[in-house]
């Protein structure tokens, strides 16, 4: 069966695989930084919701939005840059679904370069992407991921209307997939919040699967849509 779409660009974290997957141990030396670090500027509840916050988005934005110090985003930081995944990942259990999309696949993924590029390798998907983009906070030259889309459309002779952005993130791949005028898709994964700005959701890679291949008019299980997106 042949699709519309020629293209997607995946996002990696609470996509292709949980944020937490790596154990909550992992980041706490960071953690445990920012806490010392923190001098009474954010209160218990305050600062463990910050802490939470840095499982599903970039610690820059994370800083931004909870209102850490200098010295608290730089306590991070330091420790971040370092922060490495050195054992097996195993992704989500629909992982192999994305070997059936018979569409070109690119990989977009927003962090500290060492952690991501190490949670790729740790899940072994590298072979499974036309591309790879690390959107990496902790470079100077740092694109975001709308000016990475932009590129890859423009390096593959590719359309908007022919591509898909799969990911969880509002805020992130879906809000920058519309800017683009692309169609989003955001993956409902456990605990991920339902986003007004997406086209169309799904609860795992089977739904993006029935979308690519039964297609965005007919009515399909498991995958509902915003009026208007």
């Amino acid at each position: 069966m042949t699709s519309i779409f020629e293209a997607a660009i995946f996002d990696l974290d609470n996509c292709l695989s949980a944020a937490d997957e790596v154990g909550q141990g992992l980041f706490e030396p960071a953690f445990a930084a920012i806490r010392r670090a923190n001098d009474s500027r954010l209160d218990d509840q305050a600062l463990a919701a910050a802490l939470s916050d840095c499982w599903v988005h970039a610690l820059d934005f994370v800083a931004r939005k909870h209102g850490f110090s200098d010295s608290m985003l730089a306590a991070g930081w330091k420790v971040f840059c370092q922060v490495e995944v050195t054992t097996p990942m195993h992704g989500y259990g629909d992982l192999n679904v994305l070997k059936e999309l018979k569409l070109m696949r690119f990989l977009v993924t927003s962090g500290f370069r060492r952690l991501q590029e190490s949670k790729i390798r740790a899940l072994g998907i590298t072979d499974w992407f036309k591309g790879i983009y690390v959107d990496a906070i902790d470079q100077p030259d740092r694109k975001g991921k709308q000016q990475i889309f932009a590129e890859i459309l423009a390096q593959n002779g590719l359309q908007p209307k022919n591509v898909l952005v799969v990911g969880d993130n509002a805020d992130s791949e879906i809000e920058a997939g519309r800017r683009l005028g692309i169609k989003t898709v955001q993956i409902l994964r456990p605990g991920v919040p339902r986003a007004g700005n997406a086209t169309w959701h799904v609860q795992d890679l089977e739904g993006v699967r029935k979308l690519v291949f039964v297609g965005p008019g007919a009515s399909v299980s498991g995958v509902s849509g915003n009026r208007g997106r």
